[in-house]
């Protein structure tokens, strides 16, 4: 595991190295609400498993009468404590006063209410296992160096790697959202991998951004890298020298933070669009929050911008379409409009008819924009339609690219620079 940890570090900073980050900018909008509907989905499931609890042959059980009622109370004391503090103050964190604030009380009270080190001891099943931590050491992962150990760990560390750059650069977006910034995601990237480098080497697990925990971070005031420093810092002295604190916090406290967390994360906002917006992207919105919680994030990132291309391509080729007309020459003349790509070649090869047109046509590309090599199979199609009638064909305003490729028309073509620099426009010879 560890290997793979190191080896999910050192893609994550290629990834940032190669300026990957950016391609996070092609995530449509709708994916983007998906993912973070999805995500505050599963994070009010997860804490749904605090509600239980090991009975005596070790089964989880539904918490039942007073301890129900106590995390309930709880629960929501906490979130009361998070919504109304910030109103009458802001130099206390409210996360961090409703904390400490329901172990106050839960300690003072007596209530019986399960604690951190309760939880521990019902996951592991060692009545005796406490919170404890120290530093950890330096050791190379003892794995054999060969291509089978390679090809056996890197499936895993590509997953890795990619789910925490989603998860992170996603939430980077959001966050840039939520404070009016703009964070740097080559340099999330790099970042992120030395930190799981790192931690491979010190047998830790790896890690990336949560939006939970970024939630709680921004709500609390936080705003630069010193609050994440910060973070770490108390974290990592809690552990090694307070554990016995952390202990007896009540899981129901907890619970209630990653529940305001879920309420400030869920975007509300998605039910009022969803009759607002096209139903394709309401379609998208639906289906990645669906396949966040079902499945895993990357998947359903995946499944969205796959999706949202298809919906795109779909409605872009049907836009295509020319105007026609006969000049004083007496060539026909096809004026097109809308984009020309693998989706609308079908549509812009029927809009032509070699058997009824005359035997001079010229396709103008002023309005339209030859996108990919499909476009240009298309366009070379056409001209051999044309050919084999004994007819020429004419291409005006055709980008440079596609006339580099195009054997067929090659002979017909030259640089106006005049007109236009930056196109290749027909011969007329015609006049």
């Amino acid at each position: 595991m560890f290997a793979a940890i190191v080896l999910m570090g050192v893609l994550q900073v290629l990834a940032g190295v190669l300026h990957l980050g950016k391609f996070i900018r092609m995530v449509p909008h709708p994916v983007m609400l998906g993912f973070v509907n999805g995500l505050a989905i599963v994070i009010f499931i997860a804490q749904l498993g605090q509600f239980k609890t090991a009975d005596a042959d070790g089964v989880m059980q539904w918490m039942q009468g007073g301890q129900l009622y106590t995390m309930l109370a709880l629960v929501a004391a906490t979130m009361a404590v998070i919504f109304f503090l910030p109103k009458l103050t802001k130099a206390v964190p409210a996360s961090l006063a409703a904390i400490i604030g329901i172990t106050v009380v839960a300690m003072v009270f007596g209530l019986d209410a399960l604690t951190i080190v309760d939880f521990l001891r019902s996951m592991t099943g060692d009545s005796e296992a406490t919170l404890h931590g120290g530093f950890p050491e330096f050791a190379i992962p003892m794995v054999p160096f060969t291509f089978e150990t390679l090809r056996i760990v890197f499936p895993y560390a590509v997953v890795l790697a990619a789910v925490g750059l989603i998860e992170s650069l996603l939430t980077l977006t959001l966050v840039d959202e939520l404070t009016d910034t703009r964070g740097r995601g080559n340099k999330e990237c790099v970042a992120q991998g030395a930190a799981n480098l790192t931690c491979g080497f010190f047998g830790g697990m790896g890690g990336c951004a949560m939006i939970g925990q970024s939630m709680i971070n921004i709500n609390s005031g936080g705003r630069g890298r010193a609050s994440g420093v910060t973070a770490a810092l108390v974290l990592l002295a809690f552990v090694l020298f307070a554990s016995g604190l952390i202990e007896m916090v009540p899981v129901a406290a907890l619970v209630g933070v990653m529940f305001m967390v879920v309420l400030g994360t869920f975007e509300w906002s998605s039910f009022r669009v969803l009759h607002k917006v096209p139903i394709s992207d309401a379609f998208v919105i639906v289906l990645v929050s669906a396949v966040t919680v079902f499945t895993d994030l990357a998947v359903a990132v995946f499944v969205g911008v796959i999706v949202s291309a298809l919906v795109f391509a779909w409605k872009h080729a049907q836009v295509i379409h020319a105007a026609t007309e006969i000049d004083d020459r007496g060539s026909k003349i096809y004026t097109l409009h809308g984009p020309l790509f693998f989706g609308s070649i079908k549509s812009f090869l029927d809009l032509f008819e070699p058997t009824n047109d005359p035997d001079d046509v010229v396709v103008e590309f002023q309005h339209t924009r030859v996108s990919d090599h499909s476009a240009i199979e298309a366009i070379d199609t056409l001209a051999e339609r044309y050919e084999r009638l004994g007819k020429k064909l004419h291409l005006r305003h055709l980008s440079a690219d596609c006339q580099q490729l195009l054997r067929k028309a090659g002979s017909m073509v030259e640089v106006n620079v005049i007109e236009d620099p930056h196109y290749h426009v027909a011969d007329d010879a015609l006049a």
